[in-house]
């Protein structure tokens, strides 16, 4: 069997070419094998070992990768007739693969470092996300160095020593380029804006959503289907507002005002009190509110107990408890976030009575819709409060109030 065997190799010595392409064969299934038995054998016993947490980076396969770059990079050397400027570059690019591969690894086990560190209750008080990023572009700018002087057989320091006088001309001539560059990581790494968000940065007359972000710029769509391009880099310098947490909250802030008329503003009769009793959402308000202001009222001495020493309902106070007892039955409303009613300064234009909620959809048709219902049902039922909406005179209302011609 072994005669047959070196046989067979002085055979095949005597042709070249054949020997070439067989032992190329060789290799490159002895570097497919080497693969295909760490990524089987060892990286499943790893994973067990270690658990997913690695695994979900990636660390182990991407140092799996190194093993059938170093099966080609010495078993070239070993593959008869190749030419040795072929051997040469094979060579250079399996250890530029080499280096490349384990700076990505490198940057895995950062990432599961930081992945670690983020599960200690005081974490956020002193994030290291910034320093892992530092680490990694110093990793990268290493690794990159490396790779160069791998792949054109020269020494590190070679290029070491001509990177300074480098360093301003690229600085000048890819200033935007790089500033593009730190801003897509900074946008990338702190989660700052996604594809799909809606963002609105006004000073670009930018309203709408995120449809693209690439290197130099981010489209936005606006909601008229114009599209806004925007510098990455005006994304970490100018602000602007991103509705990804309302978004994914799953309500959407109604924050509107009734403008009422101030003169319309007066005490409740008692005819008016008995009325309003039979309103269903106000009920339980006037009973409480009737027997509080009955206790508060006889505490006053019997020469003082005149209606304007006495505290009284107010048809204002009374509709701004039905709207707050209102929305809080409103079944679109959500009602484990903030809700108020209240009363703002006084303006030119009336007097502001603020709705302050949220609905139970961020969809914007159906908040529109919700929205409007309310405050239809709010202006609708104004006048059974003797409250009246301020609004400045129109034409109509001046030919109503047209004086009678003289005789």
């Amino acid at each position: 069997m072994q005669g047959e065997i070196t046989h067979w190799l002085d055979w095949l010595r005597q042709h070249q070419e054949l020997h070439t392409i067989v032992s190329t064969s060789v290799l490159l299934f002895l570097a497919w094998l080497s693969n295909w038995i760490v990524r089987r054998i060892l990286l499943r016993g790893l994973f067990r070992l270690t658990g997913a947490q690695i695994q979900d980076h990636g660390l182990i396969k991407r140092l799996a990768n190194v093993v059938p770059a170093l099966v080609l990079a010495f078993g070239v050397k070993v593959v008869p007739n190749l030419p040795g400027a072929l051997v040469e570059v094979i060579t250079n690019v399996c250890t530029a693969f080499i280096i490349l591969t384990i700076a990505l690894a490198l940057s895995a086990a950062l990432n599961i470092v930081n992945s670690l560190y983020q599960r200690r209750k005081d974490a956020h008080l002193r994030p290291i996300k910034g320093y892992i990023q530092v680490l990694k572009i110093a990793i990268f700018a290493i690794a990159t160095i490396l790779m160069i002087a791998s792949l054109i057989d020269r020494s590190p320091l070679i290029l070491l020593s001509g990177l300074g006088a480098m360093a301003a001309v690229l600085l000048l001539i890819f200033q935007d380029t790089l500033l593009s560059l730190v801003a897509s990581v900074q946008i990338t790494s702190n989660d700052i804006i996604r594809v799909g968000d809606w963002v609105e940065m006004p000073q670009l007359n930018a309203d709408g959503d995120v449809i693209d972000i690439a290197l130099h710029t981010v489209k936005v769509q606006n909601w008229d289907k114009t599209i806004t391009t925007i510098p990455t880099k005006r994304f970490i310098t100018d602000s602007f507002k991103n509705w990804r947490g309302m978004q994914e909250s799953g309500g959407r802030r109604i924050k509107r005002s009734l403008y009422l008329d101030q003169n319309s503003v007066r005490f409740l009769d008692r005819d008016e009190i008995a009325r309003l009793h039979g309103v269903r959402l106000l009920d339980g308000y006037l009973k409480a509110k009737e027997s509080e202001l009955l206790s508060w009222n006889s505490q006053l001495a019997e020469p003082h107990r005149l209606p304007i020493n006495s505290r009284q309902l107010t048809n204002l106070g009374t509709f701004r408890a039905y709207v707050e007892h209102y929305l809080r039955e409103t079944p679109d409303i959500r009602k484990d976030m903030t809700l108020l009613v209240r009363q703002m300064a006084p303006t030119a234009d009336g007097l502001p009575l603020e709705l302050y909620c949220f609905t139970n959809t961020t969809a914007w048709a159906r908040y529109e819709a919700i929205q409007s219902d309310i405050f239809d049902h709010l202006l609708a039922i104004l006048p059974e409060f003797g409250l009246r909406v301020f609004q400045h005179p129109s034409g109509a209302d001046m030919r109503a109030l047209r004086l009678p011609a003289a005789d």
